[in-house]
């Protein structure tokens, strides 16, 4: 394979897929390249879900601009892209005068960032809107511009515009080189071949040093810190709290929440732990790990069942050596754009990081908007939240849509077939689960799992044996014929 690309966007995650979602409205061949089977496989999978207002990160910084700017443009974008955000705003909570200013120190620094609308609450007040947290918060500051959204949702809806608007995604491609000569980028190296480009953004996250490194820029680090989470079962904890729940900050992060999410679960988390380098993609919890995050997460939310736990998960953030956002052209090597260091606030920053590379790399190449851009994606249906009439006007079209595989979240066969077909389409059990919560509930895919192990392999014709629960090497059965199963 030799292609040929204006752009090539290296990270299939949050900022890479809103990176070409931005460039796909302009007359340039763009194209993203990920490693793994699925988008969003990182640090977008498994994260707090939060869109932040804007008050945490230090006056001036880049984070803080593009944390402000990012929240304003996902109001606009939630329509046009059918994003999955409900803006519940959220809760800084302090238990004692020391934090009380603390929280003041943050008012200001909101404002001075921006941000609309902030307010210092006392304890009452607090108590009154989210009846479940703890009889000791003493007040907490208030944030009516953040919310709550479905991170994977979010990258999917990016990288399906995209896609509709002629950008091209390679999935299972690893880059193996960046190709240098006379001081700036002439081509992509992967495992499926070269990509001939003159601009490579860098949005590999947790890996985005060693992809700068290929092209000769060793002026930052990344270094790994992992947080643990915990879901709970959205029956068992139905208005625990309506808005995201946060401790006073530290230095290590913004603290272990507790957070309801999209889709009507609750989950606390995360902790922090700085990892070796060599631990960029250990995202296995612990037992230590667990009882701290309960531990804290009940300080602000005292009643929280350990009993309604159905499912624990780790991610890895890309802690940059700058303490900020790494972004905009490398000053080593011409054509090499950084989007690196990019973790909280990284969700909400993603539409403004774009924007802002993506106009550079417009008025150096003087690329003009598209006449023909299609906003928007295609429909995705989602059977559960349909009326009787038209859940029956829906198997009258399709009858797969009349056979539930998933009983836990309601999930039909027909919506299963959808997400395998779709611009950006799954190709494995989490990839389906993602897109249509196949496996989500509280039995975590015990009675739905198999059926869609044998969708997958039906609609993608592939053996059984083939078929992966996520990444590259994370097939489902052991195949003896070819020694290449097992677990990644």
């Amino acid at each position: 394979m030799t292609k040929q690309a204006d752009v090539v966007v290296i990270g299939g995650g949050i900022t890479g897929t809103a990176v070409l979602h931005e460039l796909a409205k302009y007359n340039l061949r763009a194209i993203l390249v990920e490693q793994e089977p699925e988008l969003a496989a990182g640090t977008t999978k498994a994260n707090s879900a939060v869109l932040h207002a804007g008050f945490d990160a230090p006056e001036g910084s880049i984070k803080a601009r593009m944390n402000v700017e990012g929240n304003k443009l996902y109001h606009d974008l939630k329509d046009e892209l059918d994003l999955q955000i409900r803006w519940s705003g959220s809760f800084v909570v302090a238990m004692d005068d020391e934090q009380m200013a603390v929280l003041r120190d943050l008012l200001k620094r909101g404002q001075d960032n921006g941000v609309p609308g902030l307010e210092i609450w006392d304890g009452d007040a607090v108590r009154k809107s989210e009846p479940n947290v703890s009889k000791d918060i003493k007040g907490a500051l208030w944030a009516p511009t953040a919310g709550i959204c479905w991170p994977f949702g979010l990258a999917l809806a990016f990288a399906e515009n995209a896609v509709v608007n002629g950008a091209e995604i390679l999935r299972e491609c690893t880059v193996t080189d960046i190709i240098v000569e006379q001081g700036a980028v002439k081509s992509v190296e992967t495992d499926q071949g070269s990509i001939e480009t003159k601009y490579v953004i860098n949005a590999a996250g947790i890996h985005a040093d060693e992809i700068s490194h290929l092209a000769g820029d060793n002026s930052f680090a990344i270094h790994p810190r992992k947080g643990e989470y915990i879901l709970f079962d959205k029956t068992a904890q139905k208005n625990l709290v309506y808005s995201p729940i946060f401790p006073t900050p530290t230095k290590m992060g913004k603290g272990i929440l507790v957070c309801a999410t999209t889709h009507g679960n609750v989950f606390v988390g995360p902790n922090a732990q700085d990892m070796n380098d060599d631990e960029k993609d250990n995202t296995a919890v612990t037992i230590s790990g667990m009882d701290e995050t309960l531990e804290k997460a009940r300080r602000l939310v005292p009643n929280i069942p350990v009993g309604a736990a159905i499912t624990e998960f780790a991610g890895v953030r890309a802690v940059s050596s700058t303490g900020d956002f790494i972004l905009g052209p490398s000053k080593i090597t011409k054509g090499l754009i950084q989007a690196a260091g990019i973790q909280s606030p990284g969700l909400t920053s993603a539409p403004a990081i774009a924007k802002y590379l993506t106009d550079a790399i417009v008025r150096e190449m003087g690329a003009v908007k598209k006449s023909d851009y299609k906003k928007g994606r295609p429909a995705q249906p989602c059977f559960r939240m349909l009326t009787n009439a038209d859940q029956r006007a829906l198997i009258a079209k399709d009858s797969r849509y009349g056979r539930v595989i998933c009983r836990c979240e309601t999930v039909t066969e027909g919506e299963i077939v959808d997400a395998i077909h779709r611009p950006v389409g799954a190709r494995t059990v989490d990839g389906v689960k993602r897109r249509t919560r196949a496996g989500m509930g509280r039995c975590q895919g015990g009675f739905c799992g198999p059926r869609v192990i044998q969708i997958l392999s039906r609609e993608l014709h592939i053996p059984i044996t083939k078929v992966r629960k996520e990444m590259k090497k994370s097939y489902m059965f052991y195949d003896k014929e070819t020694q290449s199963g097992g677990k990644a």
